[in-house]
Formats: C-alpha cells, sequence, structure tokens
C-alpha cells in the first residue's frame, strides 16, 4: 500500500515550499507550520490520485515494460483496498487543508478535480493533457503561497507556467522516447504528438522560464524593499541556468518520463539544487 502511494513522487509537493521562501518567510514559526500544513495535505491527496490513476490504468500498466510492476497492476494491491485508501487519503487531505485557511482548501479540492478529471478523461485528450499535468504543478506552488498566506507575484506566475510546462512537456517527450513504437499503444496521446512538437513545446518553455527568472532576479536587484534586494539574486541564476540545462540534456537522453526521479538521483542537478537554495537563503534571511 505505501508503494501504490508512490511517496517518492511527494518531491514534487516541496513546490509547496517555494513560494513562501521566495517571500522570505521560512524563518518564521508561524508561516513555516502553515506551510508544513499544506505539504501534507498535498502529499495525501496527490497519493489518492496516484491510486485512483493506478485503478484505471490497471490493465494498460500490465502491459508496460515498467509500470506492470506496480502493487495494483502485480496484483499485489488488491484493486478494491486501493480505492477505500484513496477516499480515505481525499478527505484526510482536505480536512488537513481545513486546519489551515479555505483558500487552500480550494487549491486542494481543485487539484484532486482536475488530477482525477485527468486519469477519466484528459489524459486521453492531446494538448489537455499537458495542461492539466502543468497546472497540478502550478496549483502546488498557488498552495503553498496560500497557506503561508505570501502574495503571490506576476514574476512568480510566469516563472510557475512556463516551468510546469516545460517539465511537462519534457515528460511527454522522454515518455515518447522510451517507449519507442509502443509509445502510441501505452499512451494514446503519445501517438498524436510528434517529436518536433513536443521539442517546439518544450524548447520554447524553457527559453519563456530562463528569461522570466533572470528577469525577476534582476528586478529584485533594483528594488530597495525587496526581500532580498543583493547581487544574490543575480548570482542564483547561474545555478538555476546550469540545473535547467542539465535536465533538458537528460530529457533528451530519455531520462525525464519521471521528474521526481532525475531530482533524486542525478547528482548534477542535487548539487546545482543545493547551491540555488543556499544563494538564495543567503539574500533571503542572511
Amino acid at each position: 500500500m505505501i508503494k501504490a502511494c508512490r511517496p517518492k513522487q511527494w518531491a514534487k509537493n516541496v513546490l509547496v515550499f517555494v513560494a513562501p521562501a521566495a517571500a522570505g518567510v521560512l524563518d518564521d514559526g508561524y508561516r513555516l507550520r502553515l506551510t508544513v500544513v499544506g505539504f501534507i495535505a498535498f502529499c495525501c491527496v496527490s497519493s489518492a490520485t496516484y491510486l485512483l490513476n493506478d485503478v484505471l490504468d490497471v490493465e494498460s500498466d500490465r502491459k508496460h515494460p515498467t509500470k506492470r510492476n506496480r502493487p495494483i497492476a502485480s496484483g499485489a494491491l488488491p484493486v478494491a483496498a486501493a480505492i477505500v485508501m484513496a477516499v480515505v487519503l481525499f478527505v484526510g487531505g482536505i480536512l488537513i487543508a481545513l486546519t489551515n485557511n479555505r483558500t487552500l482548501v480550494l487549491i486542494v479540492v481543485l487539484y484532486a478535480a482536475l488530477t482525477t478529471l485527468y486519469s477519466f478523461f484528459f489524459k486521453k485528450m492531446a494538448i489537455l493533457d499537458l495542461v492539466i499535468l502543468s497546472s497540478g504543478f502550478i496549483l502546488r506552488l498557488l498552495g503553498g503561497a496560500y497557506a503561508a498566506e505570501v502574495e503571490v507575484s506576476n514574476w512568480f506566475l510566469l516563472i510557475s507556467l512556463f516551468g510546469s510546462m516545460f517539465i511537462a512537456s519534457a515528460k511527454r517527450f522522454a515518455e515518447q522516447k522510451e517507449l519507442g513504437e509502443r509509445a502510441a499503444e501505452l499512451r494514446p496521446t503519445l501517438g498524436e504528438y510528434s517529436p518536433e512538437y513536443l521539442g517546439f513545446i518544450k524548447n520554447v518553455s524553457v527559453a519563456a522560464l530562463v528569461m522570466s527568472y533572470c528577469l525577476w532576479a534582476v528586478e529584485r536587484v533594483s528594488e530597495a524593499h525587496a526581500p532580498m534586494a543583493s547581487p544574490w539574486a543575480q548570482l542564483s541564476i547561474i545555478p538555476f541556468l546550469i540545473a535547467v540545462l542539465r535536465y533538458a540534456l537528460l530529457v533528451d537522453q530519455g531520462k525525464g518520463s519521471a521528474p521526481e526521479d532525475v531530482i533524486l538521483h542525478d547528482r548534477q542537478m542535487q548539487l546545482m539544487g543545493v547551491i540555488w537554495i543556499a544563494i538564495l537563503a543567503i539574500g533571503m534571511y542572511v
């Protein structure tokens, strides 16, 4: 059951901490507690959606070279037990969000609704599957902002939008490369996307992401009263850019079908992430 809940994919929910960290409020015990509550709520609801998705995809997963080893597809976890646990986690996640504020509840419910609709319908529809997939990352980012009660800037929204679209298109690109000729059979929408089209979306998204981040960093330095009005914001561009380029390289090699695996196993990505976080932390809190 624990494996079916995919706890390693909770790494995606760390996005909940991004907005509070960027606002420089994580050193406030009250705001940190609110953010942790948001993180736990998203972990519960995301695990519920993974269980539901695996129940709906049980037959296709059994034909997949790696997904056939998932607990539900392999028969190690009964479908009925997975459904019961999914309901428990859905309800639990929403109740946990209720201990924070109503806006967070709305974000969590919207995330649950979109991912559920994705599992039933949207993952079979080209373009919409990319939009819903990327919206999951955006809602995590917004959930963190509303959980900690911090303002969401225009730059934050742009970086979230383009970053999410980059990850979503890169995921589909890597899946297509990994599955080869069986891609369309195992995931119908992959048959509708050409490698050139996914490459186009990926390239446009990453260019807009890098540009938005650089403009944000420059603006932070020029604002005298910004939480990080120093060259540290500009310095953070270097590890950020290296990490993005590294991720793009891994995707091009067909290794980005599971973004959490890239983050958890690639040493260069981890090193750049640590340096990036350290630079931002110094600029924000020191």
